[in-house]
């Protein structure tokens, strides 16, 4: 009998995914998917994945190769041979050198060569450029923090502004309610002739100005949530339900200075590459040693040798007419050649191409270094910039909160006066529009105090998430 319990599971499985859709998620949700879709990260992260494959290049260098290589073909080559084979100079009392003949060998002939290498020493270069690719490494690693941090700093400012957004929709229903409450107000006194149609068309105006600020708002929010998805991936349907609220950030003391930032780490280990690439570019004067093996096979089919004269000259004295060689052997192999032994290679003179590459890498470190001393000159500036911006956003907070309840007792003064028949309709349009600009400038201070604080944290590169929410 089958267990009926997967199917039993079914139901609460799709109800916990059900429920997961429905649920609103939260900034690290949308953290963490921003960071496996983001393109520079991607990109950051594929680029240091060849300065992976240089390293395992590198450990290579000192592993054998093996190379096979053959070859067939026809062979016609001819050899002028000036010393005769046989020296009958005693005999038939002729000049020595007067032989010369011409040696022809044809056929088909096959060859086949393996050869193998390996390196020995080659002058401590491997080693230093195998040092200068771990800094290399270091430095794109770090790279990928700062990529890091700026993946977050955008997710948290795309979230700040649909929290901002989220908190001027409630700033607008707030003062939708109090001006439907006004308008009653206003057509019981028009009825009542306390005002004039002029005032009472003056609610309306402001009624149809509200309505398109609203109108306003949802297509800021319908911008915001499409960008999120974009980054995120995750549907609008989930992203609508969050409704995020702005709060002031207080960062903690700084524990780092400009120097921890990951710009000027990624500079120091680019500089130290550049250091051990000098070191490897020095060396090339220095003997290098390997060591060499080979082994050959050559054979010659349907061949044959000859000359075009006599080898054996003519011998008059017994009529011997002379003889000439006309060889036709059914084919030669020779196997196997074999080499083995160690080979060196001094470079003396290179045509000074190593002293120029030894001042190429000099170069590419001073350029180095006057980055990393600009960058610490601009990071200094930026640090102190940050620390005035957050110092001026903490301010213009107590400001705008202040402003607003200032705003606040002076609408509820003016509607008083309007319900009295006190003050005009214009006063109270006024009021309304001073309380709702003073409620939406304190939520942008906090929204500017929020990236005031952020960029404060990453100019000591001590951006803590945890901080944030």
């Amino acid at each position: 009998m089958k267990s009926k319990l997967p199917f039993l599971l079914l139901p609460f499985i799709s109800c916990c995914y059900y429920a997961k859709a429905q649920t609103a998620p939260g900034f690290k949700e949308l953290l963490d998917s921003a960071m496996v879709r983001d393109a520079d990260l991607k990109t950051q992260l594929t680029k240091n994945k060849l300065t992976g494959l240089d390293q395992h290049k590198l450990k290579d260098a000192y592993l054998p190769t093996l190379e096979l290589s053959g070859m067939a073909g026809y062979l016609n080559a001819t050899a002028h041979v000036i010393s005769p084979e046989l020296n009958l100079q005693p005999f038939l009392n002729i000049p020595e050198g007067k032989y010369n003949n011409n040696i022809n060998v044809s056929g088909f002939s096959g060859l086949a060569k393996a050869d193998a290498k390996m390196l020995l020493y080659a002058g401590g270069k491997v080693k230093a450029l195998g040092k200068a690719l771990e800094e290399k490494k270091l430095s794109e690693n770090i790279l990928v923090e700062k990529t890091t941090d700026d993946v977050v700093v955008v997710i948290s400012r795309a979230y700040d502004q649909l929290a901002l957004v989220h908190q001027s929709g409630k700033v607008l229903d707030e003062g939708r309610k109090r001006l439907a409450a006004n308008r009653k107000t206003a057509d019981k006194a028009l009825g009542y002739g306390l005002i004039t149609p002029y005032d009472h068309k003056k609610i309306e105006l402001a009624q149809a100005t509200l309505d398109a600020k609203v109108a306003e708002y949802e297509g800021k929010k319908v911008l915001l949530l499409t960008q999120l998805e974009v980054l995120t991936g995750i549907s609008q349907d989930r992203l609508r339900l969050i409704e995020p609220a702005l709060a002031a950030v207080v960062p903690a003391t700084p524990q780092k200075t400009i120097h921890e930032r990951a710009e000027i780490r990624a500079l120091d280990h680019g500089i130290n590459a550049s250091g051990y690439k000098i070191k490897a570019e020095r060396t090339w004067w220095i003997p290098k040693v390997q060591a060499m093996a080979s082994t050959f096979y050559l054979g010659l089919y349907g061949s044959r040798v000859k000359s075009s004269d006599n080898i054996i000259p003519p011998i008059p004295a017994i009529g011997y007419p002379g003889h000439k060689l006309d060889w036709r052997p059914t084919n030669l192999n020779i196997f196997p050649i074999v080499m083995a032994g160690v080979g060196f290679k001094w470079e003396i003179f290179d045509g000074r191409e190593g002293k120029h590459a030894i001042e190429v890498a000099r170069i590419d470190r001073e350029l180095l270094q006057n980055q990393k001393y600009d960058a610490l000159r601009k990071l200094t500036l930026n640090q102190a910039n940050n620390q005035s911006e957050y110092n001026i956003a903490n301010a213009q907070i107590a400001l705008k909160k202040k402003q607003k309840e200032v705003a606040a007792d002076a609408l509820v003064q003016a509607e008083k006066e309007f319900r009295y028949g006190m003050s005009k309709s214009t006063q109270l349009i006024d009021a309304e529009n001073d309380l709702e600009m003073a409620e939406l400038e304190y939520q942008n201070a906090i929204f500017n105090q929020r990236r005031a604080a952020i960029e404060l944290m990453r100019s000591t590169q001590e951006l803590d998430v945890s901080k944030l929410y």
